[in-house]
């Protein structure tokens, strides 16, 4: 700030236009620790200038509408959607949210209002690794399939559009998502060049994984920080949660997911340990949700006992601990595996974790000039060298910002800038 002071005072003394000597504002985050800048809250200086409020409805599609839903899922009736509108002709861009996230989770709702502004429609959709995506749009009801799951949100794509396409008039169509919604968006878009539906002008992948295995991994492997080890998980959650208890009282709601955690974080110890376990548990916690979802919907065997019936009264708790205590790759080996080692018998572990990479489809990335990439260098769910992996691949198609974390900084007025004008086409803002 003081800098540019100095240059607009000494602009007026020369005689000269502050535009002849102006220099780009450099980016600043004002968290160096990747852990923080993945949890904290920027300070609103720092924040992109978005509508408080846009112009948005929800509505629900139903892909599977013969499908039989458990009793105990009797509040699900159709994949909740959102819409936000312009009123005149525009381009669409579809949004997937990250793991675990519904269609209007804080993240969700600033990408709606920043490309709002921006002139577009938006469609926003909860990830296929939610409970609501998984007992109603979920073909195989085993989310984590890259190519499955691409699947299943091209469906709801298209049902989208019959459902709202009479409301709003498309110009184009774009695709982004974050995190695990930003690796999806590469599969969907490589679908997309299949089946011509969309034809997508700009696709935006933001802060995804190289690959799902390695990064959820990591992510499970922060459990570690707990005192007295994952074996400590119980007390430790318990504690976790009367601290949670207490920041409902200062939020004014409660939600028992990543994004709530999140937010409630500084109002927890800034400790380090402290830090990296809860950045773990917040992924535990929408894992364990995805995990009971997938096997009550299957007819159970892995966390519910065998074809048993449950209803809305049923006492739910001694399965959320069950839950709560499997690792993604006891999922993965216990669940996910065996299920598509059944459909397909020359299926191996090494080629499923192959197929849950960005690895797996690089001919396709390199070619594709329409993908974009924007990622963090500290992006603490990337594996070391992925980020230059990464670089290679897309090359002036990326930009890699310094620092921000796994998506602290998606609300970052410099971030939320380059993502405006990739999908305007602008130039200069490739890295």
């Amino acid at each position: 700030m003081r800098r540019w002071l100095a240059i607009i005072v000494l602009s007026l003394f020369l005689g000269l236009p502050a535009a002849a000597i102006a220099v780009d504002k450099p980016y600043f985050y004002p968290y160096v620790n990747p852990l923080e800048a993945t949890v904290m809250e920027l300070p609103p200086y720092y924040n992109a200038d978005i509508p408080k409020k846009v112009p948005t409805k929800t509505f629900k599609v139903h892909p599977f509408p013969e499908r039989q839903i458990p009793k105990v899922f009797w509040y699900e009736d159709g994949l909740i959607c959102s819409l936000t509108y312009q009123k005149k002709e525009a381009p669409l861009i579809f949004v997937i949210a990250g793991t675990g996230a519904r269609h209007n989770s804080p993240k969700m709702v600033n990408m709606q209002k920043a490309l709002y502004q921006a002139g577009y429609h938006v469609i926003s959709i909860t990830s296929p690794t939610h409970m609501n995506f998984i007992v109603n749009a979920s073909s195989t009801m085993t989310p984590g399939n890259l190519r499955e799951d691409a699947k299943d949100l091209y469906q709801v794509m298209q049902l989208a559009m019959a459902k709202v396409g009479d409301d709003i008039k498309v110009s184009s169509y774009h695709l982004t998502g974050y995190s695990l919604g930003g690796i999806q968006s590469a599969f969907v878009s490589m679908l997309d060049e299949e089946k011509k539906v969309f034809d997508f002008k700009r696709v935006l992948l933001i802060n995804p994984p190289v690959n799902l295995y390695t990064s959820v991994n990591i992510l499970d492997a922060m459990l570690d920080n707990i005192p007295g080890g994952v074996n400590n998980f119980d007390a430790w959650f318990d504690n976790v949660m009367k601290k949670l208890a207490a920041a409902e009282k200062q939020m004014g709601y409660f939600e028992l997911n990543g994004d709530y955690i999140y937010k409630a974080y500084k109002r927890f110890p800034p400790r380090e340990d402290f830090l990296a376990a809860l950045v773990g548990v917040s992924f535990r916690t929408d894992s364990a949700s995805m995990i009971f979802a997938s096997d009550v919907m299957k007819g159970g065997g892995f966390i519910t006992p065998k074809n048993v019936q449950m209803s809305n009264s049923t006492n739910l708790t001694p399965y959320y601990i069950v839950a709560n205590r499997t690792s993604f790759d006891d999922y993965f080996k216990g669940a996910f595996l065996p299920f598509f080692q059944e459909r397909d018998p020359s299926m191996t572990e090494e080629k499923m974790i192959r197929m849950l990479s960005l690895r797996s489809i690089e001919p396709y990335l390199k070619s594709a000039d329409k993908i974009g990439l924007l990622h963090n260098e500290d992006d603490n769910i990337l594996a070391p060298g992925e980020i230059g992996y990464l670089a290679q691949i897309f090359g002036t198609r990326a930009k890699i910002f310094p620092t921000g974390g796994h998506c602290g900084n998606m609300n970052h007025q410099d971030v939320v800038e380059f993502m405006v004008k990739f999908f305007a086409g602008q130039e200069g803002y490739q890295r």
